[in-house]
């Protein structure tokens, strides 16, 4: 990879909806490049796949974060399972991993339960993710372009009109909305074993300043090494980051850690991204059996 091929990518991770073109003209090269640059990172699967991702409790549910060390992959997530279905799971250096699973129930008692499961295992931190800006009114008609788009977030306004038989300006209105919509991301997962030089890594920063604010002074110092967006949950923040040089990556959580607002600073770095759609795919197909017109209407039920 070179740094046009990172910024390509950086713009697919926040929205990979986003025209080849439009990213060419941002990034000072033409479409037919860009298009050229993303197969190329396809065949030589550094991406990996596109994919949407939904924020659980659009969908009803609520996330619990969970940060492990020791014990095979498999084992731990046979024992998430049994509480709740897997969101994310990203082993990474040193033996951590990083894992959510969605549950309907009673997170708190949920958390009891994952912690009794997980007691032969060292956990570093077990928390419920709750973002109070996520808000979301997703219609039939949303949920049925979403099952579409579920296969393949880059297809094309009009075969998605073909496959879901609704006429072009409905697709491209629920699109749009879609799109501007903060719970739902057009995003790709990428292989960070396969980068070349740069060095995907993320840092988990503890607040006790207002969210907002802390977020802002991040962004305003740290913005030009971001892969993509910073995710945002109550009193926390996930910085998303790459460095081409692995003694960087320490100065940076440094100076993460001295900027104000900031508490804690908790640093991974990835060596495998999973984002399993099995809670997603199951919970859209109640959802289209519902005959109900809005899907928070179907959820509060």
């Amino acid at each position: 990879m070179d740094k046009l091929d990172l910024q390509i990518l950086s713009y697919l991770l926040n929205n990979c909806r986003m025209p080849d073109r439009q990213i060419g003209k941002k990034i000072g090269i033409s479409g037919v490049a860009v298009k050229s640059r993303i197969q190329k990172m396809i065949d030589k699967k550094i991406i990996e796949q596109f994919a949407l991702k939904i924020e659980p409790p659009v969908l009803g549910y609520s996330v619990l974060y969970f940060v492990v060390v020791g014990k095979e992959l498999d084992d731990i997530l046979n024992k998430i399972r049994l509480v709740g279905e897997p969101f994310f799971v990203v082993p990474c250096v040193g033996g951590v991993t990083v894992c959510s699973i969605v549950v309907k129930e009673d997170p708190a008692k949920k958390m009891e339960l994952a912690k009794n499961l997980l007691n032969d295992v060292r956990v570093l931190a077990i928390f419920e993710a709750k973002n109070p800006e996520v808000r979301s009114d997703l219609t039939k008609t949303d949920i049925g372009i979403l099952d579409i788009l579920l296969k393949d977030p880059r297809l094309q306004i009009e075969e998605i009109a073909r496959k879901s038989r609704f006429s072009t300006k409905t697709v491209t209105r629920s699109l749009d909305k879609l799109q501007n919509d903060e719970a739902i991301q057009f995003t790709a997962i990428y292989d960070p074993t396969k980068m070349g030089e740069f060095i995907p890594f993320a840092i988990l920063v503890g607040v006790t300043d207002d969210v907002k604010s802390t977020l802002h002074r991040l962004e305003k110092e740290f913005s030009s090494s971001f892969l993509q967006k910073p995710f945002v949950h109550v009193n926390q923040i996930v910085l998303f980051l790459y460095s081409d040089n692995i003694f960087k990556i320490d100065d940076l959580t440094r100076k993460v850690h001295d900027v104000k607002g900031v508490q804690s600073v908790d640093l991974f770095i990835p060596k495998k991204i999973n984002f399993p759609q099995k809670w997603v795919k199951d919970t859209i197909e109640q959802v289209k059996k519902s005959k109900r017109l809005h899907l928070m209407a179907e959820i509060h039920s």
